[in-house]
């Protein structure tokens, strides 16, 4: 299902935008505030996000400016929704990033159809939800093929992407030296288990460094897991 971030400081016209989401096919999450949505974003990517610019703390302008500069979020499709309705207002939404700007009072069936458009038109440009892999602060996306803890980014090698890979689709449960060795460098490899050590060394420096400690725990005598 379609999933959708609001970010609305008033309650009822976020319940009135949850509710016609609801009836329109689409999943709805909604927030108060920019902190409450960065949040979220941590734990689950959404397919759009709405976004009022008059909120508590941080306007609206200034998280989107944050979203556009962030690596991960910086593709997921944002419609401003406002009060504000000067030229000048529209423009700055749009120019800092906003694929559409609708002005309050808005009708419902006009949001619904600005969503899809925005949809369709951004379509293929945002990584999957299932291409992504978050275990607390450590983000993998799998399509994009980068790893980040927090905001910075380690620098993986190929093997070391795919090493982690492995290690983070299995996590929890302890996976032996050969086994990864027969997943991540194939059947026909002839080398020896200390490759894979000498791997898991340089990729916990790497996130470690990143500022991702503790990640990858040794099972003595058989091999490693990702707690």
């Amino acid at each position: 299902m379609t999933h959708i971030y609001c970010v609305e400081d008033d309650c009822g016209i976020r319940e009135l935008i949850a509710c016609a989401l609801t009836s329109g096919g689409y999943g709805v999450t909604g927030f108060t505030c920019g902190s409450e949505l960065f949040q979220a974003l941590e734990k689950g990517m959404p397919s759009m996000i709405l976004l009022d610019i008059m909120l508590p703390g941080e306007d609206g302008i200034a998280i989107l400016k944050k979203l556009k500069a962030h690596p991960i979020y910086k593709d997921v499709p944002v419609i401003m929704l406002t009060a504000k309705s000067s030229e000048i207002d529209k423009v700055n939404g749009l120019e800092n990033g906003a694929d559409d700007y609708m002005t309050k009072p808005f009708g419902i069936m006009e949001l619904l159809s600005r969503i899809k458009a925005v949809l369709r038109r951004t379509a293929g440009s945002t990584a999957a939800p299932s291409s992504i892999l978050r275990i607390e602060t450590l983000t993998i996306d799998m399509e994009r093929r980068c790893v980040f803890c927090g905001e910075r980014e380690a620098i993986l090698t190929f093997k070391e992407f795919e090493l982690l890979s492995y290690l983070a689709k299995h996590r929890g449960s302890a996976i032996s030296r050969d086994r990864l060795l027969e997943k991540v460098w194939g059947f026909q490899y002839e080398g020896e288990t200390r490759t894979v050590d000498a791997h898991i060394k340089t990729l916990r420096q790497k996130l470690e460094a990143a500022g991702c400690t503790d990640f990858i725990q040794t099972v003595r005598g058989y091999g490693y897991k990702l707690l």
